[in-house]
């Protein structure tokens, strides 16, 4: 857009879901570090200052990103599941992977995606992501199974390559210690490891064990569809890990 066109101006949700929207895509195109305000600003008809007046900083843009997500993939996941409203935020599922798994609970090691578990507190607005996260498993609805659970998130993460391929960038870049989301994701693999062993429990001997497993094979079989998705039908992919891991 030519900057000295008039900016269309819009209610601040919708101005924000925008803002959420076009961060993502580019997010996943480029990285946080690659990312650039002015862009957004650009590609939201606004300029930089306006866009501050939305998110505050860079730091809240993205944080704001994986709050959207978390809260999207989690109302997702209680309908796929087919479980009741009224879920306590301990036991509140969410995106990942990504990749959370791998890409999400994700995208989610890492879930990469936008469908991972979601930590009992989230950060408020302008906390650094994953500040007050507690990593407990929580309260854990009756009737999830740990292969239940699974199978929904990897038929989420599947019908949304976009979010998946931004946790998955996100995780990778958020291992150095100095990124923004360090935080947020170190608190995200944590809870979904501690959620994932408690579902375990009923399976294996070796929960903890197993729960790694699972979390390793996601993210890496969600890799391998973000590079050749033609080639890799993910769902199939994972019913025929599933039907190794759990028999």
């Amino acid at each position: 857009m030519n900057r000295g066109t008039a900016r269309a101006r819009k209610p601040a949700a919708e101005r924000r879901r925008q803002i959420i929207g076009v961060t993502t895509r580019l997010i996943a195109e480029r990285g946080f570090w690659g990312l650039s305000m002015q862009d957004v600003a650009d590609e939201c008809g606004l300029t930089v200052p306006g866009l501050l007046h939305h998110v505050g900083s860079k730091d809240g843009l993205l944080l704001a990103v994986l709050d959207h997500r978390d809260a999207a993939d989690a109302d997702a996941l209680v309908t796929e599941l087919g479980l009741v409203a009224g879920l306590g935020p301990g036991a509140a599922l969410r995106p990942d992977a990504g990749l959370g798994f791998g890409a999400g609970l994700g995208p989610g090691a890492g879930l990469g995606s936008g469908a991972a578990l979601r930590p009992d507190a989230e950060p408020g607005a302008g906390a650094e992501p994953g500040a007050g996260a507690e990593p407990g498993a929580g309260a854990l609805p009756a009737g999830v199974d740990l292969r239940r659970l699974c199978a929904a998130l990897v038929r989420r993460n599947a019908g949304q390559p976009e979010i998946v391929r931004l946790f998955a960038v996100l995780e990778a870049e958020s291992l150095a210690p100095g990124h923004p989301a360090h935080s947020y994701f170190a608190a995200r693999q944590e809870h979904t490891l501690a959620v994932f062993t408690a579902l375990a429990a009923g399976v294996s001997d070796r929960p903890g064990s197993l729960a790694r497993q699972v979390m390793a094979l996601m993210d890496g079989l969600q890799i391998q569809w973000l590079r050749d998705p033609g080639g890799t039908d993910l769902v199939t992919e994972w019913e025929i890990v599933a039907a190794t891991l759990f028999g």
